[in-house]
């Protein structure tokens, strides 16, 4: 059996990190058996390596190897391409056709994107995967297949079955063994050594000098994110090998070819209990709206007395007592009597005078903050008994009631309708 830096070598493999080594070591490992295999991993880091890897260790090294990229197929074609089609089948089968489980019959298949199957699709390759049997498309015979599948997706697995995207059964049959292959970023020591790898490659691919980064430069390499991985790193080395006239790569220049650099490098936390977050949610939303309705009725109240002591009309005058009355009990009312009495015992003749004895405005308002604290109770019915005098006084006309009210007509209009009046 072949070490790890063998392997590296045969397969182009560049990097020392120790989660990398782990990956390699399980693929020689799992090479000699059967068993199914599922490759996890970023787009970008490599994962189409695995597939190789094993097929070439393996006892079927002498038989085909097909990749298929189940992403790249469209879901009316994938189950033709996969397991073939009898003639006239469906429209444009003129001919009988092979899929890739009969002509890779000894060997190997690699899926990569397996995630993106159709559900349909994955019943198929279940049967595949637990008997070796597989029907053509417009068939009816059985028919048996002797492959390795290996498999690779950059999905969480775990969340797509539970959105009902991927068959569970399916993938504890795909990943027997499971390799991961980790994200450049946690290679931090192999960044630099695949750009030098690249950026050495493409000096001789287009005839140009090596370029070479300086030491701030290759700081700023270590510590970028690099969400595209060794492909995006690889597209890097090329463009700066091309476009750049100097071979020595400054951070500046660097830092134009990488986007969103300047961005925190911190980790982000990209679950939460959302269970617990939407009753927090609702429940503020209801002591919103209770808030609300305590503020209006504030209002109304603030609104229903300086309507009683600015109104001129003694008939209004009367209406505004008597609704007083009901709303704030015998302390407005008395309150009320106090302020008329001390007018009348004034010299009428001296408006002037009339207006000293007026209680002062902080005064007023103090009084409704009084009530406000004694009455809790029974506010619906205050509101309710509040909105139908004044729409009564107003004959119906919404507007100019919630002109009186103080409200706006939306919230008017919300309040008859929750109230059914």
């Amino acid at each position: 059996m072949e070490n790890v830096q063998a392997i590296k070598q045969r397969f182009g493999i560049i990097g020392n990190d120790p989660k990398l080594n782990r990956a390699l070591e399980k693929a020689i490992q799992v090479a000699p058996t059967d068993i199914s295999v599922l490759v996890t991993g970023e787009s970008g880091v490599g994962k189409e390596a695995v597939p190789k890897i094993i097929h070439s260790l393996s006892h079927r090294k002498h038989a085909k190897y097909i990749a298929v990229n189940c992403g790249a197929i469209p879901e009316g074609t994938i189950d033709s391409e996969l397991f073939g089609h009898e003639k006239g089948a469906f429209t444009g089968a003129t001919q009988t056709r092979s899929g890739y489980f009969e002509v890779a019959d000894g060997g190997t298949i690699f899926l990569d994107e397996v995630g993106e199957l159709p559900l349909t699709t994955q019943v198929r390759l279940l049967r595949i995967l637990e008997n070796g049997e597989f029907l053509k498309v417009g068939s009816s015979q059985v028919q048996k297949t002797n492959v390795r599948i290996v498999a690779a997706t950059n999905l969480n697995m775990i969340e797509a079955i539970k959105k009902g995207k991927f068959r569970e059964d399916l993938y504890y049959r795909l990943s027997t063994v499971e390799i991961n292959i980790p994200p450049l970023r946690d290679r931090k020591d192999d960044i630099h050594l695949l750009f030098r790898k690249f950026a050495s490659d493409f000096s001789q691919k287009y005839k140009m000098p090596t370029i070479r980064l300086e030491d701030n430069a290759v700081q700023m390499l270590e510590k970028y994110r690099w969400p595209g991985n060794i492909r995006q790193l690889r597209n890097v080395a090329e463009q700066i090998s091309v476009l750049e006239e100097s071979r020595s790569v400054s951070p500046m220049t660097l830092n134009s070819y990488l986007p969103n650099a300047g961005d925190s490098n911190l980790p982000a936390v990209v679950e939460q209990n959302t269970r617990k977050s939407d009753f927090s949610n609702e429940r503020e939303i209801l002591y919103k709206v209770l808030f609300d309705m305590k503020a209006d009725l504030n209002d109304l109240k603030k609104l229903t007395l300086e309507l009683l002591h600015s109104d001129d009309s003694e008939k209004v005058q009367e209406e505004n007592e008597s609704l007083i009355r009901k709303i704030y009990g015998n302390e407005g009312s008395s309150r009320k009597e106090e302020n008329d009495t001390a007018v009348e015992l004034l010299p009428p003749h001296d408006s002037r005078v009339e207006k000293t004895v007026e209680p002062p405005q902080e005064d007023k308002y103090h009084f409704a903050e009084e009530i406000e604290e004694e009455e809790t109770l029974s506010l619906q019915e205050k509101e309710i008994e509040l909105i139908k005098k004044s729409l009564e006084r107003n004959r119906g006309k919404r507007k100019a009631a919630a002109s009186e009210l103080g409200i706006s007509e939306r919230t008017l209009y919300r309040k008859i309708k929750q109230y059914d009046l």
